[in-house]
């Protein structure tokens, strides 16, 4: 049987991801005030309808400014998973177009293109787990449907030699970081076993069940509640390279586009960076929250004649 600490690291390939973008059922939504004087932002979240049944797996767009200022330069955050609905990336590549410049994370070359309709590789974990994991959930990958050749598409992570090297110079591994996010995986199991709830069954159920698809992504949704936690490990007591290094090197774009006059930003990297990237955004640019909204990533209504 599958058991409820590796789940927890799968949810890492799908959220983060080594090479993250590399390797909605609903119309574009509004923007929506943020709460005042809220610490920090939620960037993935699940939705329930009225009988408390999981609808929606969603993430969020937060935009920054400076406080008290004129209209001009904005900052947007917006959080992704690398496996989704096409409506989802649908309505991202809707959203890119009204952007100035948007940077995304994909550990290549400085100045990589990727073409359209680009299949993720299999040739490294992240990769093999996401093209796996889209057919068993009946979801797409970002690399085909996020159109990277719009002129306002800009690539703003490391290369692979700059990603090896910090990783040497950190002393880190892949495979240490998986065993570090499954050791909050176990923590995460234990507090769910008090209470009540069991994910090995329900996991095992899922796949039994007559619309798999959508049992199996709600079992998986329900981890997410405590992924944006569980990251935090790659971001405090010194950083890691697949957090705070490659956040550093978004930012470092964000400065090179900003002294470039570009006053519409948005910075597209996987949800599991950017509670890091919001702590530098604050401290660093002297930007607050003054807006959010939410995509649907993935549908998690059961059909109508399911419900009956």
């Amino acid at each position: 049987m599958v058991r409820r600490n590796f789940l927890l690291p799968m949810l890492f390939l799908v959220v983060l991801g080594k090479f993250g973008g590399a390797m909605a059922d609903e119309a574009p939504p509004q923007a929506e005030p943020a709460a005042a004087e809220q610490p920090t932002s939620k960037f993935v979240r699940l939705k329930r309808d009225a009988n408390d049944e999981l609808t929606a797996l969603q993430t969020a767009i937060v935009t920054f400014a400076k406080p008290g200022a004129e209209p001009g330069v904005s900052v947007d955050l917006i959080g992704a998973v690398h496996v989704g609905e096409q409506s989802y990336y649908d309505a991202l590549n809707q959203a890119f177009r009204t952007y100035d410049v948007v940077l995304y994370e994909l550990v290549a070359p400085a100045g990589t293109r990727i073409p359209k309709g680009q299949k993720a590789s299999n040739a490294h974990m992240a990769g093999a787990f996401q093209n796996g994991i889209k057919g068993v959930l009946e979801l797409r990958h970002q690399l085909e449907m996020i159109d990277y050749t719009q002129d306002n598409m800009v690539h703003a992570d490391m290369s692979p030699d700059d990603f090896q090297k910090s990783m040497k110079d950190r002393g880190e591994s892949l495979m240490g970081m998986l065993f570090k996010f499954m050791g909050q995986g176990i923590a995460q199991q234990s507090r769910a076993q008090a209470k009540g709830k069991n994910f090995d069954v329900d996991l095992l159920a899922a796949f039994f069940d007559k619309n798999r698809a959508i049992a199996l992504k709600r079992v998986m949704a329900e981890q997410f509640q405590d992924l944006e936690t569980s990251m935090a490990v790659f971001s405090d007591k010194g950083g890691s390279t697949i957090i705070t290094e490659r956040n550093k090197i978004a930012l470092k774009g964000l400065s090179a586009q900003l002294q470039a006059g570009r006053q519409h930003i948005g910075i597209f990297y996987g949800a599991g960076h950017m509670p890091h990237l919001e702590k530098l955004l604050v401290a660093d640019f002297g930007l607050q929250r003054t807006a959010e909204r939410w995509l649907t990533a993935w549908n998690l209504a059961q059909p109508t004649a399911a419900r009956q």
